[in-house]
């Protein structure tokens, strides 16, 4: 049966100072309706993941979407600001359906530069920093528009805002390009934030598969990054919160046997649906 703790708090419990949520939902002014009143209580913080209406995965890059685009901004600092996150991830949106990538890549881009700029402008009224995240167009999402780190890069570096920064997933960024220890040390300058799973699984870091994960949190230690990892993945642990057998200490997370180096500090996911319980 699936736990009907808040996810915030069941977090807490298990040690964790930072939770990573999707798709949150305001319930009434100045209250996120994540089950996040407890967690704060142990002082946990979130990192924001803020798409838009479920299964566009943004409107950013969407050519004739602009209002709504700056609609769904406005609601994504309202979480933000209710759930005192100082990161939103911007989600680029999907090529549309039928529609060459090639054809209407230029289009897209150009939208994609003028809502950023946008972006960079409120959410540095409110002292927030943006997100760009390569989603793999392999196997998670063949239509998403921003698929590879070189392209995120080259997007960051012409709007040119310094609120606005690149979202390392590994598990993405192995699938779509690999040669993870050059491309760490590359972008590491201009990544606001880490996440890790299992390739190909999705698992959590020390599940079967491609990624050597002592390897990459080493990595990530010696090339100074300081910052959360976030564990994006597909949990085995009853109620959606893997977290065996450690707990955090001292800014780290023992994660199913995974451990970083004492530099780096891990976050957990929570779903969608966890995100929408209530007690």
């Amino acid at each position: 049966m699936r736990s009907r703790r808040r996810p915030g708090a069941r977090g807490a419990e298990a040690g964790l100072r930072v939770v990573l949520i999707n798709t949150p939902r305001v319930r009434r002014e100045g209250r996120a309706g994540t089950g996040w009143g407890r967690g704060r209580s142990r002082e946990l913080r979130p990192i924001l993941s803020a798409g838009d209406r479920e299964g566009e995965n943004g409107l950013r890059a969407v050519p004739g979407r602009q209002a709504a685009f700056r609609e769904g901004l406005e609601q994504a600092v309202l979480y933000a600001k209710a759930l005192d996150c100082s990161r939103i991830h911007l989600m680029a949106g999907r090529v549309p359906k039928g529609a060459d990538r090639a054809a209407v890549r230029s289009e897209m881009e150009i939208v994609f530069l003028e809502n950023l700029r946008h972006a960079a402008e409120v959410l540095a009224q409110e002292n927030l920093v943006g997100l760009l995240e390569p989603i793999n167009t392999r196997i998670t999402d063949p239509r998403y528009f921003l698929d590879t780190p070189q392209q995120a890069a080259a997007i960051l570096q012409k709007v040119g805002r310094p609120n606005l920064q690149l979202q390392m997933d590994l598990f993405h960024w192995q699938i779509m390009d690999g040669n993870l220890t050059g491309n760490v040390r590359e972008f590491l300058p201009i990544v606001g934030h880490v996440q890790v799973a299992q390739v190909p699984g999705r698992g959590e870091p020390d599940s079967p598969g491609e990624l050597n994960f002592s390897y990459l949190f080493q990595l990530l230690e010696d090339e100074g990054y300081t910052g959360f990892v976030g564990c994006e993945y597909q949990p085995r642990g009853e109620g959606g919160l893997s977290l065996a057998p450690g707990k955090a200490s001292g800014g780290t997370v023992s994660d199913r046997g995974c451990l970083p180096p004492h530099g780096l500090r891990c976050c957990t996911p929570c779903s969608p649906q966890e995100t929408q319980q209530r007690a």
